[in-house]
């Protein structure tokens, strides 16, 4: 026949239950407490707004079980066939039509449903000698769970667990408050006896991570005020340019909301980044301004002459500080989707900041600041202008010497370009920074054969150690076969933490405390990982990350897998190998003896039903209520089958036999094998997935190549493929897609600023700045023992467009120079320079600033802006170092290469001779 279709997953981290309610009672039955908080709790809560589905776990949903003897059954000439049959018809619910009179119509209705257990069991099931059979002298009757294997519990106590998921687009905080909120009128309403905790919900983590964020906002733009006063020394051209900060982020905020957009981590993210960005086109505006009025022009006539002597830059700036983000806009896969709404923010952030720059700051600067005027300085003002004259000083004496060398210089810039690319291939990579949202995720594992009571055992015995710890807060677990779990040795469980500011370790530390202080529990190993906002796994795995085979049978993997597996726990970048290899399970194996069941009529289908019927909790009819329907189960009893011999004692029917039915054990031999308790496919190929962890201080492309170096040792068949999933495989496909983002910025800045200055030339100059923040950013996540992963690949990103402001600011003003006063290329680079050091310091300090604060943070969320901070700060200190000295020499480099090949022909006297002395220096 035809392959089963594939099945699929979609990831959606909105998907994540945003509320956990556990419903617990010492008075009522699990299938009580079940019918209640599936019923009237969850049907409640699901009508909150904002509320898209309400789940429930523990697996106790009331049904009529009905325990049948096999040896009665067949004392009275019946089987499990037989009784299955018999409760298939006693309880039905068909339609009837209706009865049409003269002059009524009416409905027919019969009491042909049974509900009551009592009702099941006074049923006669056949006749002997003349005397009725009744249900209850051959099977047990109760109300009791569907399944049985299947429970739930709240830290110690069985529970019934509901997990509550928003609706897209939902509104978290509002929609749990709301929920909360109700709780009490919800309890109220539930029987005597109940119960309702919260065992978590998100908003606490998000409102921790969006206050810790907030603070590194307000942090951010007081730092970056703080540089505009120390530099300008004026009050009023202080105020300027801070109010661009609100007025873009205000603006920013409404067109967030005009889209769909939340504050989250990564929004808050791109706004902290923000304000470093935002005040820097308004400081580039306001300090030429200012100078004007240094040099004795009038508020409105500075204002003018500065605002249109700026104004291209400006517009340079942001343009292709804009094309560095287009790249991110559009990038594909599941990290493009994340990164989407962050770099959108970014970019309406960054065009509000110039609007703002180019309209309301030369505005503002004609009616607030005046002339300067003749008084005596403070000393703050004596002291930050005579440091900023001797670093000034220092500056000029270095840009001579450098112009006077400039081979040696090129030979510099060519080592920083060298040395990046050698960077970028030595230090380990990683996909994203592991968060601590205050979440531990267990996955126990026992014997491969255990039972349903001694798993459940081992399980509350972790439990209990969990418990002791002391940033334990509560835990939920879980065991049986669900949606999650595949097998019945394996458990799970949630536990929350307390606060992240109450405990001194961090999740993942604290997880591994808790992973050696229950390794003394016998029979059972514990896995532990911190939950991750920011996941894409499809499956809850033992470990983070998952390596998985892909062959023609489960034999092949045999000889392979565990020979893998053992070489991979040798590694030292990876620790907790595990597989889910599982080939030693207990199996019986019923061996029919076809000939002799021919003989008897009884068919392969006959067999199995009669083993279904026995064994599989097998579903014979449904009861409909009102509010809910329910499930009639029949089963053997456990006491009548106490032992895999007892099962020979199954009566079958048959045609042929003078009895009527033969005993299982009459045409096949039961015997004990072993066998895999699951067999996984991938792509509908058989598949194994061996999980690990990274070991203390090992990065994730560390690891993933010594797991290909272990792979290759073991000398895989070509038969056996191999290849990452989930976080693993996103690292993989990232490795790429990064060159790809970081080549596809480069390539839309220098188009943007190709067209903008109508060269091939002068985009290269302003380029030739990045390497050096290349270094920078690279140099400080080594030295801070950070990989580089995605965040940090977006913090260099954004340095190609933070750097390349110097860059432009010099070569405007040198061609400008050119251009109108006719100067030759070294004295108009020289000036250039000079005059814009006041403004690219302000600008590289604010930015370094605005990105203090997400390096410095420790609160809730900070690990995933931590990278972002490191990589910015690391650059632009490198950058800003010898960005001032490499500009100009490139610059005149290109100058006589465009020269040379005829592009630009001047003076050879032009280009000679020692700088002069500039005509003004702010």
């Amino acid at each position: 026949g035809l392959p089963a279709p594939p099945t699929y997953a979609k990831v959606n981290p909105a998907d994540q239950p945003i509320l956990t309610l556990a419903v617990t009672s010492k008075s009522m039955s699990l299938t009580q407490l079940q019918d209640a908080a599936n019923n009237r709790l969850a049907t409640k809560i699901s009508e909150v707004p904002g509320v898209g589905l309400v789940t429930t776990a523990g697996g106790n949903v009331p049904a009529v079980r009905v325990e049948a003897d096999p040896r009665k059954l067949a004392a009275y000439g019946l089987n499990l066939d037989d009784l299955r049959t018999l409760l298939a018809n006693v309880n039905v619910s068909n339609p009837k039509g209706n009865f049409d009179g003269p002059e009524l119509n009416y409905t027919i209705n019969s009491n042909d449903q049974i509900s009551d257990p009592k009702d099941y069991e006074d049923t006669v099931i056949a006749y002997q000698n003349g005397s009725p059979v009744f249900m209850r002298d051959v099977a047990r009757v109760s109300t009791a769970a569907q399944d049985v294997e299947r429970g739930a519990w709240y830290n110690k106590t069985p529970a019934i667990v509901l997990n509550v998921q928003r609706q897209p687009g939902a509104n978290v905080i509002a929609t749990v408050n709301q929920i909360t909120s109700q709780l009490p009128q919800l309890e109220a309403a539930l029987p005597a006896g109940m119960q309702v905790t919260v065992v978590s919900n998100s908003v606490g983590v998000i409102r921790a991570s969006v206050s810790d964020a907030a603070f590194e906002l307000v942090l951010a733009v007081a730092l970056v005020v703080a540089v505009i006063f120390v530099f300008l020394r004026n009050l009023p051209a202080t105020i300027i340019p801070s109010i661009s900060v609100p007025v873009s982020l205000i603006g920013t905020l409404a067109i967030m909301y005009e889209l769909g957009y939340s504050i989250d981590n990564l929004s808050l993210m791109a706004l902290i980044i923000a304000t470093g960005f935002v005040v820097d086109d308004s400081i580039v505006m306001i300090e030429n301004i200012v100078r004007y009025l240094e040099e004795g022009d009038k508020p409105l006539q500075a204002a003018l002459k500065g605002a249109g002597q700026i104004a291209f830059t400006i517009l340079s700036l942001t343009i292709s500080l804009i094309a560095v983000l287009i790249p991110l806009l559009f990038m594909g896969g599941v990290i493009g989707r994340l990164f989407s709404e962050f770099a959108v923010t970014l970019a309406v952030t960054i065009v509000l900041s110039a609007v703002v720059s180019l309209t309301v700051v030369p505005m503002l600067c004609a009616r607030i600041l005046r002339a300067q005027a003749e008084r005596h300085p403070s000393r703050f003002e004596r002291v930050s202008e005579g440091l900023f004259n001797k670093t000034l000083d220092a500056y000029e004496r270095g840009l001579r010497w450098v112009l006077d060398h400039q081979m040696l210089t090129l030979i510099v810039f060519v080592v920083t370009v060298v040395l990046t690319g050698l960077l970028y291939v030595v230090i380990p990579k990683g996909l994203f920074p592991v968060q601590d949202v205050g979440v531990l995720q267990g996955i126990s594992v026992a014997d491969n054969s255990i039972s349903y009571q001694a798993m459940v055992r081992r399980q509350s015995a972790l439990a209990e150690e969990i418990l002791k710890d002391p940033d334990v807060v509560s835990l939920t677990s879980y065991v049986g076969i669900d949606g999650i779990n595949n097998t019945l040795n394996n458990g799970r469980f949630l536990i929350n933490l307390k606060p992240h500011d109450d405990r001194s370790e961090t999740a993942d530390a604290i997880g591994r405390r808790i992973q050696q202080s229950v390794a003394k529990v016998p029979g059972i190993r514990l896995y532990v990982q911190p939950e991750q906002d920011l996941t894409l796994d499809t499956t809850v795995s033992r470990n983070q990350y998952n390596f998985v085979l892909r062959g023609p049978s489960q034999e092949a993997f045999q000889q392979y897998v565990p020979a893998l597996v053992e070489r991979m726990k040798q590694i030292a970048s990876i620790r907790d190998v595990t597989s889910d290899l599982n080939t030693d399970g207990l199996s019986v194996n019923v061996e029919v003896n076809r000939q002799l069941a021919a003989r008897y009529g009884i068919t392969a289908a006959t067999i199995d039903n009669a083993l279904y019927d026995a064994l599989g909790q097998r579903i014979v009819s449904t009861i409909f209520q009102q509010s809910d329907q329910y499930r009639v189960i029949l089963v053997a009893k456990p006491e009548a089958l106490p032992t895999v011999e007892s099962l020979g004692d199954l009566y079958l029917p048959s045609q042929t036999s003078s009895e009527g039915q033969v005993p299982l054990k009459g045409i096949a031999r039961i015997s004990i094998t072993r066998s895999p308790l699951m067999i996984s496919h991938l792509a509908q190929f058989p598949s194994v997935t061996i999980s690990f962890n990274l070991a203390d201080g090992a990065s994730l492309s560390a690891a993933v190549r010594d797991v290909r170096r272990a792979e290759a040792a073991v000398n895989l068949p070509p038969s056996i493929t191999s290849s990452f999933q989930g976080a693993a495989q996103a690292f993989e496909d990232s490795l790429t897609s990064e060159v790809y983002l970081l080549i596809a910025a480069l390539v839309a800045v220098y188009i943007v600023l190709g067209v903008l200055y109508e060269s091939y030339v002068h985009p290269v100059t302003i380029l030739s700045t990045l390497p050096s923040a290349g270094i920078g950013a690279l140099l400080a996540l080594m030295i801070a023992g950070k990989d580089l992963d995605v965040i940090g690949i977006i913090g260099i990103v954004l340095l190609i467009g933070i750097v390349k402001k110097n860059a432009i600011m010099m070569v405007d003003f040198a061609l400008e120079a050119e251009r109108v006063q006719g100067k030759p290329p070294r004295e108009a680079i020289f000036e250039a320079s000079l005059l814009r050091f006041r403004p690219i310091l302000m600008t590289t300090l604010a930015a370094m600033l605005g990105a203090l604060p997400m390096l410095l943070g420790s609160g809730t969320g900070s690990e995933l802006r931590r990278p972002l901070g490191l990589a910015i700060i690391g650059g632009l200190t490198l950058s800003q170092m010898l960005t001032l000295f490499t500009t100009p020499v490139i610059y005149l480099f290109f100058d006589r290469l465009a020269e040379r090949f005829g592009r630009k022909r001047k003076p050879e006297s032009e280009r000679g001779g020692a700088p002069p002395e500039p005509e003004g220096t702010p």
